[in-house]
Parts: C-alpha cells; sequence; structure tokens
C-alpha cells in the first residue's frame, strides 16, 4: 500500500467483504456478540440469548485470510507461530481470534460489537437494569467523589455501566480515561483519552496501562477512569485512591461484592511492589468506597444487584467489612420465562453520607424513609 495508493475506505471495504458471510450480523444493531466456532458455526447474542445462525465461510481457509486481513488492518501479523489475534474491526467492534494449530477445528474467533450510540441512564432505567432511586443514589455517590468500581462476570455489561456512571461526573471536572483498546465513550467534555499499546513483534513500543496511569498522575486530573483493571495497575489505582484522588471509576471482572475485593487485592499482588498483605488489605478497603455489581441474569437481562458500601477491614477477623445499600431481590420467574426481581434500598443508611453532603447532594428520600422503617431487605454480599 505505497504512496497511500488505497483509500482507507477502500481497506475497511474490502476487510468487510471478507467477513461477508457475517456481514448482516455486524449490520445488526441488535447483536452484542458474533463467535465464530470454525468456519461451519457461527452463533449471535441478541438481548443476552445465544442463537445458532445458518452463516458459513465457504471454506476454514476462507475464515483464515478474513482474520489475515483484520490483522493486517491492525498492524499486526497472525501465523502457525503466532496464533493470536487482539484487534478492532473499522467499525470499533472488538476481534479476539485463536487461529490453528492454537485452535485445531478453528479458526475460534469472537467479536464483541462496538454501538455508536452510548447507553444512558435514561436507557439503562427503561430496560429496568435499575430504577429512578438508584440512578440518583449513583449520581450523588459520583459527584461526591466517592471510588466506584464496576464489577459483573463477562457480559454483564460493566462498560455500558461505566459509560453511564461518567455521564454523572460534573461539567468542568478534568477525566482522564485509561483503556486497553478504546471502549468507553465518556459523555463528557473535558476528556482526554489514553490508550495502552501491546509491544511489536520485535517486542518494541509497549505502553502498559501501569504506564499510562503513572504519567496520569502528572497531568492534574480531577477524575481517572481506568476501562478495566486486569493486573498490577490494581495497586497503583488503590495508591492512588487513598493518596486523595476521588472520584475514581473503574471496572473489574468478578460476580458478587466480596469476590470484588479479593480479585482486586490478587492482582494488586501481581504487581512488583512489595506489601504486606495486612496492609495492603486495609489500603484497598480505604481506597475502595462502592461496588457497584451487575449481572446478566438467566434471562438474558442485565440488571444492577448491588449498591454496596466498603467500610474496611477487620484485621482481627480477616476479612472486608461492607453493607448493602441498594440489594436485588427475586422472585421467581413470570409466564414468558423472565425472571421476576426488584431492587430496594435495604434500610442502611451508607457511613459515606456526611461526604455526600459535603458536595451538597444526598441520597434519595426511600434510602432516609427504609433507614426509618428497618427495611428487612438485608444481605451480606
Amino acid at each position: 500500500m505505497s504512496g497511500g495508493l488505497i483509500s482507507k475506505e477502500i481497506f475497511e471495504e474490502t476487510l468487510f467483504q471478507f467477513f461477508e458471510p457475517i456481514r448482516p450480523y455486524l449490520d445488526d444493531p441488535g447483536v452484542s456478540d458474533i463467535m465464530i466456532n470454525g468456519p461451519n458455526q457461527i452463533y449471535v447474542e441478541k438481548k443476552g440469548q445465544l442463537h445458532l445462525t445458518p452463516a458459513r465461510f465457504p471454506t476454514r481457509e476462507a475464515l483464515v485470510s478474513a482474520l489475515r486481513n483484520a490483522a493486517q488492518f491492525v498492524g499486526k501479523h497472525v501465523d502457525e507461530l503466532r496464533p493470536i489475534l487482539e484487534g478492532r474491526l473499522p467499525d470499533g467492534s472488538r476481534i479476539e481470534a485463536v487461529l490453528p494449530p492454537a485452535a485445531p477445528d478453528g479458526p475460534c474467533v469472537s467479536i464483541r460489537r462496538f454501538f455508536k450510540e452510548t447507553l444512558t441512564v435514561q436507557r439503562l432505567i427503561g430496560f429496568g437494569a435499575m430504577t429512578d432511586e438508584v440512578a440518583m443514589a449513583l449520581k450523588a455517590l459520583v459527584v461526591a467523589k466517592l471510588n466506584v468500581l464496576v464489577a459483573g462476570g463477562t457480559g454483564s455489561g460493566k462498560t455500558s455501566m461505566l459509560n453511564a456512571l461518567s455521564s454523572f461526573i460534573p461539567e468542568g471536572e478534568r477525566v482522564v480515561v485509561i483503556e486497553d483498546s478504546r471502549e468507553l465513550q465518556l459523555q463528557r467534555d473535558h476528556v482526554c483519552m489514553l490508550e495502552a499499546r501491546p509491544a511489536d513483534p520485535k517486542g518494541r513500543g509497549e505502553v502498559s496501562i501501569r504506564d499510562l496511569f503513572r504519567a496520569t498522575l502528572r497531568m492534574r486530573p480531577d477524575r481517572i477512569v481506568v476501562g478495566e483493571i486486569r493486573g498490577g495497575e490494581a495497586l497503583d489505582l488503590i495508591q492512588a485512591m487513598t493518596s486523595g484522588h476521588g472520584g475514581c471509576l473503574s471496572t473489574l471482572h468478578a460476580t458478587y461484592p466480596r469476590d470484588t475485593t479479593s480479585r482486586l487485592e490478587t492482582m494488586a499482588m501481581m504487581s512488583d511492589i512489595e506489601m504486606p498483605l495486612t496492609a495492603l488489605r486495609i489500603q484497598l478497603a480505604s481506597a475502595v468506597n462502592i461496588i457497584l455489581q451487575v449481572a446478566r441474569l438467566q434471562d438474558g437481562s442485565r440488571k444492577v444487584t448491588h449498591v454496596t458500601e466498603v467500610l474496611g477491614y477487620d484485621s482481627v477477623k480477616n476479612q472486608y467489612e461492607m453493607q448493602d445499600i441498594f440489594l436485588r431481590e427475586y422472585d421467581g420467574f413470570d409466564s414468558e420465562g423472565h425472571i421476576v426481581s426488584s431492587i430496594g434500598p435495604t434500610g442502611i443508611l451508607p457511613r459515606c453520607l456526611p461526604q455526600l453532603r459535603e458536595h451538597g447532594v444526598d441520597l434519595p428520600q426511600s434510602v432516609h424513609e427504609a433507614a426509618k422503617r428497618g427495611n428487612p431487605r438485608r444481605h451480606d454480599g
């Protein structure tokens, strides 16, 4: 492609022609994931449910050459020695592929769709992911610069939730976003987007999340948003949170609030800084204020399940102290097979209430009323 003879548009269109068998699903806004298990088995996810499609690639070679072109598009190379591809398609969708011989029946491919339109808080309320009162509470927690972690399993909607939370950041604050690959669409004007980069085939040019994090601390951020915590950068984030960088937002993989703290602890231990475990736990417990737990339920719906306050670490009992402010309760299935559930205040007033009031915000009235009634909706996450 010397001399820029092939324009970006033509190259993108050519790439999509290689993916012709799945083109209808790449163009369908209702499809959130496309999963290819070899040339003859292609699944898509719609509304949280998996469906086997009639789509096929004519041969294994056709699928391999589509992936080689995708690799070329992102400036990478795949072959028998480098059988794993991570990258993005021109529309921003994330592609992860494992080619033979590492995937003997493959290639195995997963394409996570990238949606141009961001899921706003109102739309999440409309879908039943949360209620107006949960949204009001989350807004107060974000405005008051509490450190919030969005935790959930794969496909539970963590990124969408982080995008929605970002809309609560007050205008005029400088937000620095650090990501592995660009997925967040922050609904704010003053945003500085930073993206990590893997090393090239010769091992040069790597920029890690940790490198970016250290740079960020010197960029006078009012807020630091980390797309996803996956490794040793957890400790950098914990230390930033405890050293006065309030209002940090991030996501991580974990199924319950209790798992979230232990998962964060494990990742912080991947750092090269030696620290006694109890000291790390005390620091972690004072760094993270709120865990917002999201889940994809059995019927495919995505919901907020817990809004949990982290209170501290009890070194005598060797456990994190936390309390649920909001909790989802389940009540079986309806006639159409949908899970019947509701989320409401537990009757516990969070200890961070004074911090909210310092910032001129408060929790919704229903939280205070539930506390007066001593609502029985209690559960230790």
